[in-house]
């Protein structure tokens, strides 16, 4: 009992002081100098998560109490968002039976829908974690050691991850099976939350500043020979013109979606401008100007999709930075560091499946590439992930995703079997019809990506980086 008291006391003591410093705006000194509320919010749940996911470098549960530590303050952190609320049209009855029309307060509609959606994304990563206890197939390595294994390392940078080691034949065939299973049920999730994360950060205003720091035309943000190759053609392929760029290293890939991205709100300005002395104002018609937008947004949605791993841009700091929309920072937040744990998952996974490629091949270890940066792998998958398909799909896949191993291979049935368990799936269908469905909610969105529907052969993954 006493115990139970001091854990209880503990508890509300963290949660005074996690507030307190969110009260605050961080700005323990009391002076007022602190960060807005959103922000500090945003920045709370984004440190919980490097503090309790930073430790996730294997293919393995979380550890209980990491677990249980994250299940606990994510959902203080969240319960602001119960308390913003938006007035509602309702009806109500008096006593004499008069029906009377009455404005009543209720959570606001974007956080009533994709809150318990990413709920539901948080909920499907932890037990994809868990269904990876009891396999036995592969197992873990350090850069220390002196074998073969230790020294295969795809990826010198991340000297600090352990390397995965199969059978000297590689893996089993269900076992292989089951991991491309559980790579294709992860990456679904982490397609639904970049396109939450993508669609919050669109919503957001343009501050002033990023604004006032722009130059007055596209010509000057792009550079003379990127501005031609957008804007003099009659013909243009986004393929061809990244192809052109130099993309070598991270900070080139990042200056050209800055420089672009600039242009695009320099132009949308121009086009919005209605004074045609205003120094945004434009001599280029409209129609050019909305065509030069829609290849610069194609070419931002290419990028996304060939290099997942770059930092976030100089548009998407500034619109976390000085957005004071609680509620958005806490969607975006949420969603940008659920995006990040699927895709560390998905490369964990990906280690395994590279490592098994080897054992089956060996030759083929200078010229695989990783697959979560092969742009070839990334251009097949599909469309930009759009918000409602990718909760529908989850939807879909909602059971197949907390398949464990043992699970899978008792899919391996013969015939006689096969029958008796489609009887037995059939009478658990039935069942479960008399029950409401467990699905995803719905998510909420108030606009749409204008160039998508263009694109009907792009896709790919996206993953934030540090939030700066």
């Amino acid at each position: 009992m006493g115990d139970t008291m001091s854990k209880g006391t503990r508890n509300m003591d963290l949660m005074k002081e996690r507030f307190a410093k969110l009260l605050l705006g961080e700005d323990m000194s009391g002076g007022g100098k602190g960060v807005s509320s959103a922000l500090a919010l945003s920045n709370a749940i984004t440190n919980l998560a490097a503090s309790v996911f930073g430790e996730q470098k294997r293919l393995e549960p979380m550890a209980p109490e990491r677990k249980a530590r994250w299940r606990k303050e994510i959902n203080w952190l969240l319960s602001v968002t119960d308390h913003i609320v938006e007035f509602a049209p309702s009806k109500q009855v008096s006593k004499d039976g008069t029906n009377m029309e009455i404005m009543t307060t209720r959570q606001r509609t974007d956080l009533h829908m994709n809150i318990p959606a990413l709920r539901k994304l948080d909920a499907m990563l932890m037990d994809c974690l868990d269904n990876f206890k009891d396999q036995n197939e592969f197992w873990y390595v350090s850069k220390d050691d002196g074998s073969e294994a230790g020294k295969n390392k795809r990826d010198d940078d991340k000297w600090w991850i352990p390397t995965p080691k199969v059978p000297q034949n590689g893996l089993s065939d269900t076992t292989r099976k089951w991991i491309q299973f559980q790579k294709d049920s992860v990456n679904q999730v982490l397609k639904a939350a970049m396109a939450i994360n993508a669609q919050v950060i669109t919503e957001m205003a343009i501050p002033d500043n990023y604004i006032d720091s722009l130059p007055k035309n596209g010509r000057a943000s792009l550079g003379d020979s990127i501005y031609r190759s957008i804007t003099v053609d009659d013909y243009f392929d986004p393929g061809h013109f990244l192809s052109m760029m130099n993309l070598s290293s991270e900070h080139k890939i990042l200056d050209l979606k800055n420089r672009i991205e600039a242009s695009v709100v320099i132009w949308k300005r121009k086009m919005n401008a209605k004074d045609g002395k205003s120094a945004w104002a434009s001599a280029v018609s409209l129609e050019k100007r909305e065509l030069f937008e829609e290849r610069a947004q194609t070419v931002l949605l290419i990028i996304k999709h060939q290099f997942p791993g770059i930092p976030q841009s100089a548009l998407d700091i500034s619109k976390i930075q000085y957005n004071r929309d609680i509620g958005q920072a806490v969607l975006e937040s949420y969603s940008r560091i659920l995006e990040s744990l699927a895709f560390t998952v998905m490369s964990r996974i990906e280690d395994v499946l590279h490592a098994d490629s080897l054992a089956r091949s060996p030759s083929l270890g200078e010229e695989k590439k990783h697959p979560l940066r092969d742009s070839t792998t990334v251009m097949r998958s599909g469309k930009f992930p759009n918000v409602e398909e990718e909760i529908e799909e989850l939807n879909l896949t909602e059971t197949p995703t907390s398949t464990t191993l043992s699970e899978f291979m008792g899919w391996t049935l013969n015939a006689t079997e096969t029958e008796m368990k489609k009887d037995s799936s059939d009478d658990l269908v039935k069942e479960n019809n008399a029950k409401p469905p467990n699905k995803l909610l719905s998510v909420m969105t108030s606009s749409k990506f204008s160039y998508i529907e263009k694109l009907e052969t792009l896709g790919g993954l996206r993953s934030p980086t540090s939030h700066q």
